[in-house]
């Protein structure tokens, strides 16, 4: 029987082929394959597990290979392959017929971590491990019991959960002891327990905290919250501080849809080999919300390290990254961000190895107009000087800020007297709509078109062709603002079921476009 095992490495990672012989010799155990330190302490602790576990140890001198032997091997994921190897070897020498294998030589995935008592514990990357190995013809996996589910998670690999090296070992002889979740479980027929559907769409339920209810006045932000999440567009909110933009913004994830079985794949990748995945959630359903701190630097934020490990933008694959007080971030970060908004990907390299991370995420940004916060307030004075101002704002630099689709200037709604509010189940209706439209037509967000199938979708009447046109020539908008007016007009009629973009439409988004030129002169209207 062949036993696999998995070195996680970036987005891909790499199957591990772990071989066993016993010879002749003084007894030792030998480990080659270039593995990293916790793989060479597996030798130690395996010994212990399996002597613990009620079976004699091979007298033998033990020689253990991982194969590709010019890959380095990481994690602790090799403790329980490794003791398996040495079990099976034994029992095929203490075989009278011998011939080279055990009952059931199909090959097998596995992975754990050995307590020197022989219990099985979880291991991180394992939904990243057992993808891979279905794709390279694997079809059984044993893996720890607490991530049995996160395995089951994969359709067509055939499951067995140990707790202890002994359940691992008679499964090993047991086909019967895998377990199969046919694609018929899979199908998005039930809807689970923590979300509802509306118009045909799941959205995660409302939870305390999260009701837009709450928030009184702010007509233009919350709209243009009710936009970025119907298309995915990126948002940019600036108000003097106290004026609601960061609480609005998250509660953001309550418009969010629920994800389809297709991103939830490759988030639960992601979360899994961060090690980052709820033992209580075989997969990721939600869309991320990552708000890192200012201090965040750029490996934490585009990913790396040693085993090139995600970043906060990989996290938010398929979600939300949320930079609250975005001007306080290094302009390196900021900088940063510019090739994976565009791309939906970015490339790490690391020691002669690279890896590529998917990254399409949506950006929110919050920041003050000026270090004070004061700039074109009506009420209060600003104590900034034009050169701090300045320096202020180069850190978002203009490439960066022209991929931002809405720009909404904040007011503080203290004293008005307008104190109307929508409420999130509200808001979700023209969400719904629009997602539907969206996944019946192209199959992805309407703020990653093309150019060509901008083109082909965003349909304008003529008034709204005039609209744009005189737009473009009043604000000075580059060629990829025009096409982000025309993705955020086709966003706000899909949210009214138009499948002509018209004038409203277009005004809306010129709007809250337009609103950059303000920022820059003062004019917070």
């Amino acid at each position: 029987m062949q036993i696999y095992s998995f070195s996680p490495f970036g987005y891909e990672g790499a199957l591990v082929s772990v071989e066993v012989d016993l010879r002749r010799g003084i007894p030792a155990v030998d480990l080659v394959g270039l593995a990293d330190s916790a793989v060479k302490e597996a030798r130690e602790r395996m010994q212990a597990a399996v002597r613990n576990s009620g079976f004699e140890f091979p007298p033998e001198r033990v020689l253990i290979s991982l194969s590709p032997a010019d890959m380095k091997k990481e994690g602790a994921g090799f403790d329980l392959p490794i003791a398996l190897g040495v079990l099976c070897a034994k029992k095929v020498m203490d075989s009278q017929n011998y011939d080279g294998e055990l009952k059931d030589g199909s090959p097998v995935l596995v992975m754990g971590e050995l307590e020197l008592s022989g219990k099985v514990h979880g291991v991180r990357a394992v939904h990243a491990a057992v993808s891979t190995a279905l794709a390279s013809g694997i079809t059984r996996c044993i893996v720890p019991l607490e991530n049995a589910q996160e395995a089951r998670e994969v359709c067509g690999m055939k499951v067995f959960g140990a707790s202890c090296l002994e359940d691992a070992f008679a499964a090993m002889e047991n086909p019967e002891a895998f377990t199969l979740r046919s694609e018929e479980d899979k199908k998005e027929g039930k809807i689970p327990e923590d979300c509802e559907e509306v118009d045909s769409v799941l959205f995660q339920k409302i939870l305390p905290g999260f009701e837009f209810g709450e928030i009184y006045g702010q007509k233009k932000l919350v709209r243009a919250l009710q936009i970025a999440a119907a298309g995915g567009h990126n948002i940019m909110a600036v108000g003097a501080p106290g004026c609601g933009k960061t609480m609005s913004m998250q509660k953001f994830p309550s418009l969010l849809p629920s994800l389809t079985l297709d991103e939830a794949q490759s988030v639960t990748r992601i979360y899994s080999l961060a090690g980052l995945l709820p033992s209580s959630k075989a997969s990721i359903r939600q869309p991320g919300f990552r708000m890192p701190h200012q201090t965040a630097s750029i490996e934490g934020m585009c990913g790396g390290g040693p085993h090139c490990r995600p970043g906060e933008i990989s996290l938010a694959h398929n979600g939300v990254l949320f930079l609250d007080e975005a001007a306080e971030f290094r302009t390196s970060v900021l900088q940063m961000l510019r090739v994976p908004l565009e791309s939906g990907r970015i490339t790490l390299a690391r020691a002669g190895r690279s890896t590529v991370f998917p990254a399409d995420f949506q950006l929110l940004l919050a920041a003050n107009p000026c270090p004070c916060g004061n700039y074109g307030s009506k009420s209060k004075l600003c104590l900034c000087s034009a050169r701090s101002i300045e320096m202020y704002w180069k850190k978002f630099s203009a490439p960066l800020l022209d991929r931002v689709d809405l720009r909404v200037c904040v007011e503080n709604e203290s004293g008005n007297e307008d104190r109307s509010s929508v409420k999130t189940s509200e808001l979700r209706k023209g969400i719904a709509k629009a997602v539907k439209i969206q996944r019946s037509r192209q199959g992805k967000k309407n703020s990653r078109l093309s150019p060509s199938e901008i083109q082909t979708f965003c349909v304008m009447d003529e008034q709204a062709q005039k609209a744009l046109l005189s737009g473009e020539e009043k604000y000075g908008f580059s060629p990829r603002a025009v096409a982000s007016c025309m993705k955020v007009a086709r966003t706000i009629a899909d949210m009214e079921g138009e499948k002509i973009i018209g004038l409203s439409h277009m005004q809306e988004a010129i709007d809250l476009r337009k609103n950059w030129n303000n920022f820059i002169d003062g004019q917070m209207t």
